[in-house]
């Protein structure tokens, strides 16, 4: 085994710390397959106490005005492609969430193959019921599949926090770790990863990839009722008042389960 000249795992910025938007971070990801090619596996990183935002709440409310007349180039219904780019991906993936991750963010580390977060420090959330849509990035599709169907729609209907403990003990995450050992963990086993004949890897991959059936149609159904969401009239009402709240700025995103819970007294 030639491990002297393979690269070790490789640690891949693709931009997920901060408030970013997970849209263009998956559309960025086309570039994915020329970064990775060196190695077996690739590790996605954001940072301690940063907050990844769904698909841009701006680019949705321009999109709900044309949904029938433009539908094809909705900019709101490009995610699934882009982030199958991970999960069809020969090498293997691991995400690395030390802070928040909500919408977007949360599927693109939905699609990778294991990921393990901070204790104290990740949370998850889904929270696009609450803005009158569906997750449409493949979180109704790869999150039952990992934690269950009635795990899955207290997430994505609740569109509540999950922390990090929570989220391990529901299979969400491989692990949830110390913060101190997080990176020494992932580290390690990446390395590990990396050090084994790739097309095994690849080929132990595409082996559990083919027991997830019927995996593309659902994806491409979720897209579909995803779409169908964006002409409603509570829709264009729900993400005006996101924005109006502080939705996709630092302070918002970090208070998310409380920005799109519904208002006291509500019945």
């Amino acid at each position: 085994m030639d491990r002297e000249r393979r690269e070790p795992a490789q640690i891949i910025d693709v931009n997920l710390g901060g408030v970013v938007n997970a849209l263009e971070v998956a559309r960025s990801l086309p570039n994915f397959r020329r970064f990775v090619q060196v190695s077996s596996v690739a590790v996605f990183g954001d940072e301690p106490g940063a907050a990844t935002r769904d698909e841009d709440v701006v680019l949705r409310q321009q999109a709900v005005s044309t949904v029938g007349e433009h539908h094809a180039e909705s900019p709101v219904v490009g995610m699934p492609g882009p982030v199958e780019d991970i999960a069809d991906h020969e090498v293997a993936t691991i995400a690395v969430i030390e802070g928040r991750i909500g919408g977007g963010g949360s599927e693109l580390a939905l699609s990778c193959d294991m990921r393990f977060a901070a204790l104290g420090r990740a949370v998850f959330n889904q929270p696009e019921v609450a803005l009158g849509i569906l997750p449409g990035g493949s979180g109704t599709v790869r999150l039952p599949r990992l934690i269950g169907r009635s795990r899955a729609l207290e997430s994505i209907l609740g569109c509540d926090d999950i922390d990090a403990l929570t989220a391990e003990r529901w299979g969400w995450v491989n692990r949830a770790l110390p913060p101190d050992e997080l990176w020494p963990f992932v580290q390690r086993l990446a390395h590990r990863i990396s050090g084994f004949p790739p097309h095994a890897v690849a080929a132990a991959k595409a082996a559990v990839l083919r027991a997830e059936r019927d995996v593309v149609p659902d994806l491409l159904q979720e897209a579909a009722a995803f779409s169908a969401t964006l002409g409603e009239p509570a829709t264009r009402a729900a993400l005006a008042a996101f924005m109006a709240a502080g939705g996709q700025t630092p302070a918002g995103e970090l208070r998310l389960a409380d920005l799109v819970a519904p208002a006291p007294g509500f019945t």
